[in-house]
């Protein structure tokens, strides 16, 4: 495991209910990841989101207000935090219903600053 799968993998146990971490580029090719689930799909959700934060920065852009530094989406059964990481990057966690989105997100933004560190 990298150095940035144990980033990761440190941040989704420590997190009740989550199920998966990434990291990825600003084209949503995943640099690493750590999951519970099928690998093929959880690269297919990590890029998909990618997509989503890249029309969030291009609509954030317009308006000069600065790109977005993370977003929730919540679904049915499962929450996905995205976060930005310095140098057009994002890290990416999944979390099964109810989740504690808090936590989750709190989980993330330490994995966020310690793979820029990492990246360092």
């Amino acid at each position: 495991m990298t150095p940035f799968g144990e980033i990761l993998r440190q941040a989704v146990l420590a997190t009740p209910g989550a199920i998966g971490g990434a990291f990825a580029d600003s084209q949503g090719e995943m640099i690493d990841s750590f999951t519970t689930e099928d690998a093929t799909e959880w690269a297919i959700l990590t890029a998909h989101y990618g997509v989503v934060l890249a029309q969030l920065h291009a609509a954030f852009g317009t308006w000069h207000f600065g790109g977005p530094e993370y977003f929730i989406a919540q679904h049915a059964v499962l929450d996905v935090v995205v976060h930005s990481v310095d140098g057009g990057y994002y890290a990416l966690m999944a979390v099964s219903e109810p989740a504690p989105l808090a936590q989750a997100l709190s989980r993330l933004r330490e994995a966020a600053g310690a793979l820029h560190k990492e990246m360092a």
